[in-house]
């Protein structure tokens, strides 16, 4: 008779040990789900950063092709785009982005940037025109200031200025950016304020450097001014100031300053050498 007990219990007891097994491996699938989430958005991560751009553009491709409707992917996508500098996809990209169910005022702000580096300034403006105010970044108020120089809309454009250097911790660019419209409308004096500044913010800013040369040569400041400059910047920075200075019609001291370049430079100058036997041939 016990043995007629215990196979009902050795029965059940299979059964639960096959429960048990059923339940670990939904287990172990679940944490494996869990841990591919984990490895893509990593991976995600490292194609929009450190990859080459056009090894992200084909993972993302990839990855739509398998998951067509997942906007991260399609996300990652526009922005390889950008960075791969395809902007004639990348502003479909961005465009196919927005149209999708969870997009945000980011995906916005980003299409815009899209846009207005493939020279399609109007629609940019309609793109950040329809940001809700409330959404307030760096990035939105640098290509609102740049819209607004676009237009011309002086006013606006240093305001927008003002706020995207408030909202970033590295503002320099946007002192250069600013100092350059201020070029472009002819204040000289706040442009070489607003480059000296973005200098200060970053000294390894060349742009920013030869931008403050331009400015100071546009006032006849034909010297180069107190900023931090390794042997060849000072040679590169003053072929700058000859130039402006023979634009402005002071050619002699234009000479003198090819001159002073070419010897400063450590090797062969064969910009400035040219410029040189130019006005010397004339």
């Amino acid at each position: 008779m016990r043995r007629v007990f215990l196979i009902p219990a050795v029965i059940a007891g299979g059964v639960t040990l096959s429960a048990c097994a059923q339940n670990g491996e939904q287990t172990v699938e679940r944490a494996f789900q869990d841990v591919n989430v984990v490895d893509e958005s990593n991976l995600n991560d490292v194609m929009l950063t450190v990859a080459d751009p056009n090894e992200a553009v084909n993972y993302f491709n990839r990855a739509l092709k398998a998951e067509p409707d997942r906007i991260d992917f399609q996300r990652g996508l526009a922005k390889s785009l950008v960075r791969a500098q395809r902007l004639s996809e990348a502003v479909p990209a961005w465009t196919k982005v927005n149209a999708m169910a969870g997009a945000t005022s980011e995906d916005k702000v980003n299409y815009a940037d899209a846009l207005i580096r493939n020279s399609e300034w109007d629609k940019a403006e309609t793109v950040l025109d329809s940001v809700p105010p409330t959404y307030e970044t760096f990035q939105r108020y640098r290509l609102e200031a740049m819209v607004a120089d676009a237009n011309k809309e002086w006013k606006k454009s240093d305001s927008f200025y003002e706020i995207a250097a408030g909202l970033t911790t590295r503002p320099a660019s946007v002192y250069n950016n600013w100092g350059y419209s201020k070029l472009s409308r002819g204040d000289y004096t706040e442009a070489e304020r607003l480059f000296d500044q973005a200098i200060r913010q970053d000294q390894s800013l060349f742009t920013a450097k030869n931008n403050l040369i331009l400015a100071r040569g546009a006032q006849r400041k034909y010297t180069l001014p107190v900023v931090p400059m390794d042997q060849i910047e000072r040679a590169q920075l003053l072929h700058t100031l000859a130039l402006s200075a023979i634009k402005q019609g002071d050619v002699q001291t234009g000479k003198q300053l090819l001159r002073e370049a070419i010897s400063t430079h450590p090797q062969h100058f064969e910009d400035a050498v040219r410029s040189l036997n130019a006005l010397e041939n004339a």
